[in-house]
C-alpha cells in the first residue's frame, strides 16, 4: 500500500477544482472563436481551435496524474502552472496578444498558486505570467487580415466583460473553494494541538495517580496487619471489634479500588472496548453505584434503550465520577436517563437539584481543571476527556431547579454488538 503525505492528500483533493478551472478556460476560449467569426475572419482560426482542444487534454492527463500518483512537491505543481501559463499565452499570441480581452485568464494559474504552493514558488509563476503578458505586448499576432475596426471595437469591449464576468466566477469557485479547505485544515490542527494538549494534560495527571497508587499499597498492606492482629487480641463481641471489622472492610475497599486502577490503565494502554446493548451498561453502571453509595437516592428511569455502545472501564469511571458530583451536590435526589436518538447517538442524562456548577464559567466546562471545594478539581476534566476520546461530548444545562449532565456518546455497529455479548 502506497502511503500518502499531508501534502500529497491536499494535491488529491484539489485536483478536481483544478480541472473545472481548466476546463472552463478550454470553453471560454471556444466560445470566444465562435463568436468572433460571427464578427470578422480569423487569421490564424485552425491554429486556435487546435490549441485549446490539446489545452483540454493535456488538463484531463494533469488530473488522473494529481488523482492517481499525487506529486510529492510544490515544485511539480508550480510547474504544471506555469505550463498553464505558457498554453494561454499561445493561445493568446494567436488570437491579437494583449489586445485580447481575454488576457486576464493568465491571472488565475497565478491566484492558483497564491492559494496552493509557498511563497517563493508562487512569486515564480507571477513573474512568469508577467514574463508572458509582456511578450504578448512586444510580439503577436494581428486578430484579422481584414480591417473590421468597428467590429474588433465592439467585440473588445463585449470580450472585456465576459472576460470579467467569468474570471471572477472561476476565483469564487476554484479558489475560493481552495481557501475555505485551507481554513478548514488550520481549524482542524488546531483542534488536534488543543487535544494534544489536553492529553499531555491527562497524561501527567495519570502518572501522579499511578505513582500515588504505588506508594499506598505498602501503607495499606501494613494497615491490614495491624487490624488483624488487633482484632485477634480483642473479645468477638466487643464494640472495639465491630470498628476494627469496619476498618478492615473500608482497607479492603481502599485495596479494590486500587487494583480497579491498575486494571483500568491496563486496558486503556491496549485500547480494549467492550461493545454492549445500552440496557446492560446502564445497568452494569447501576450496580457500581449501588455499591459505591448504598444510601444514595438515585432513580434510575426506565425504559432503557437497547442501542449498542461501545465502552471501556475508563468510560464507567467516567460517569461514575458524574454521578458522585451529582449525589454529592444533591443528595436528596438524582435521575439518570438514558434515550436513543435519532441521529445514531446515545444520550446518558444525569440530572440533580443541586447547584456545583453555578460558578463554572460558561463554555468550560470540562476543558480543563478548576478549583473545588470537595476535591481536587480534576474528576470532571478527566471525565471530559475520557467522553472526547470515545467519539462522545460531555454538556451541561443550570437552570433554578438544578444542574443537568448530559453525555452524548456515538452508537456503535450492530454487529460489533453482538460480538461484544458473545465474548
Amino acid at each position: 500500500m502506497e502511503w500518502l503525505t499531508h501534502s500529497q492528500t491536499g494535491f488529491q483533493q484539489t485536483a478536481r477544482y483544478l480541472l473545472g478551472m481548466r476546463l472552463t478556460i478550454v470553453a471560454l476560449q471556444l466560445i470566444s472563436i465562435a463568436v468572433a467569426e460571427t464578427m470578422v475572419t480569423l487569421a490564424h482560426r485552425a491554429e486556435a481551435v487546435i490549441l485549446p482542444l490539446a489545452y483540454g487534454v493535456l488538463a484531463t492527463l494533469a488530473w488522473l496524474w494529481f488523482t492517481r500518483r499525487p506529486p510529492r512537491s510544490t515544485q511539480a505543481v508550480s510547474v504544471v502552472l506555469i505550463v498553464d501559463l505558457l498554453l494561454i499565452g499561445a493561445w493568446l499570441y494567436l488570437t491579437g496578444g494583449y489586445t485580447n480581452p481575454l488576457v486576464s485568464l493568465l491571472l488565475l494559474p497565478i491566484a492558483v498558486a497564491i492559494v496552493l504552493v509557498p511563497l517563493g514558488q508562487s512569486i515564480a509563476v507571477t513573474v512568469a505570467g508577467v514574463a508572458i503578458y509582456t511578450s504578448l505586448v512586444i510580439w503577436h499576432t494581428p486578430l484579422t487580415h481584414q480591417h473590421h475596426s468597428a467590429n474588433l471595437a465592439q467585440l473588445h469591449l463585449v470580450g472585456m466583460w465576459v472576460t470579467f464576468a467569468t474570471t471572477a466566477a472561476i476565483l469564487l469557485l476554484v479558489v475560493g473553494a481552495l481557501a475555505r479547505r485551507l481554513r478548514q485544515q488550520q481549524a482542524q490542527l488546531a483542534q488536534i494541538r488543543e487535544t494534544r494538549l489536553r492529553d499531555e494534560q491527562i497524561i501527567a495527571l495519570g502518572l501522579s495517580a499511578a505513582a500515588v497508587a504505588h506508594r499506598l499499597g505498602t501503607p495499606l498492606n501494613t494497615m491490614t496487619l495491624l487490624v488483624e492482629e488487633m482484632k485477634s487480641t480483642v473479645p468477638d463481641n466487643g464494640s472495639l471489634f465491630d470498628d476494627l471489622s469496619l476498618m478492615e472492610q473500608q482497607l479492603g475497599l481502599c485495596s479494590g479500588h486500587l487494583q480497579q486502577l491498575t486494571r483500568a490503565a491496563t486496558q486503556a494502554k491496549t485500547a480494549q472496548l467492550e461493545t454492549l446493548a445500552a440496557r446492560q451498561w446502564v445497568t452494569r453502571l447501576r450496580e457500581s453505584a449501588t455499591l459505591l453509595w448504598p444510601g444514595a437516592a438515585i432513580e434510575w428511569r426506565q425504559p432503557l434503550p437497547d442501542c449498542p455502545v461501545a465502552v471501556d472501564p475508563t468510560l464507567d469511571q467516567a460517569v461514575l465520577n458524574i454521578l458522585a458530583n451529582a449525589v454529592t451536590a444533591s443528595p436528596s435526589w438524582v435521575a439518570v436517563a438514558a434515550r436513543a436518538g435519532t441521529d445514531g447517538r446515545l444520550e446518558l442524562v444525569v440530572e440533580d437539584h443541586g447547584d456545583g456548577l453555578e460558578s463554572a464559567p460558561e463554555g468550560s466546562l470540562g476543558d480543563q481543571v478548576v478549583n473545588s471545594e470537595n476535591g481536587l478539581g480534576v474528576g470532571l476534566f478527566l471525565s471530559n476527556a475520557t467522553i472526547q476520546r470515545l467519539g462522545g461530548t460531555l454538556k451541561a444545562r443550570v437552570s433554578s431547579e438544578g444542574t443537568t449532565m448530559i453525555i452524548d456518546l456515538p452508537i456503535a455497529a450492530e454487529r460489533n454488538s453482538r460480538r461484544g455479548e458473545q465474548a
